[in-house]
């Protein structure tokens, strides 16, 4: 996308413009998030893989937001997003 913008051709007298506009393909997700079944006081690893490196991630349970604490922890490396979730309790679920 950042390469849209003006170019030109330039010969000293004469000049030859175009505009380029890149289009955005969507984000989608390569490998979606599994099911997973942990015992309590447990650690447990939800995974997806995107098919865009560097695409933000919001984790959300339910309909509420999380953000990196000690329970929660996020990782993302290239198209693939992890949260990890701490010492699992049955409110986790």
């Amino acid at each position: 996308k950042s390469d849209s913008d003006t170019y030109s051709c330039d010969i000293g007298d004469a000049q030859s413009r175009a505009k380029l506009t890149v289009q955005e393909t969507p984000v989608l997700f390569k490998q979606e998030l599994q099911n997973e079944e942990v015992k309590e006081g447990k650690q447990v690893r939800l995974t997806c893989e995107l098919s865009k490196p560097g695409t933000p991630v919001k984790w959300m349970k339910g309909d509420t937001v999380l953000y990196a604490s000690e329970k929660y922890e996020f990782k993302q490396h290239g198209t693939v997003a992890e949260l990890i979730i701490r010492d699992v309790k049955s409110v986790d679920a």
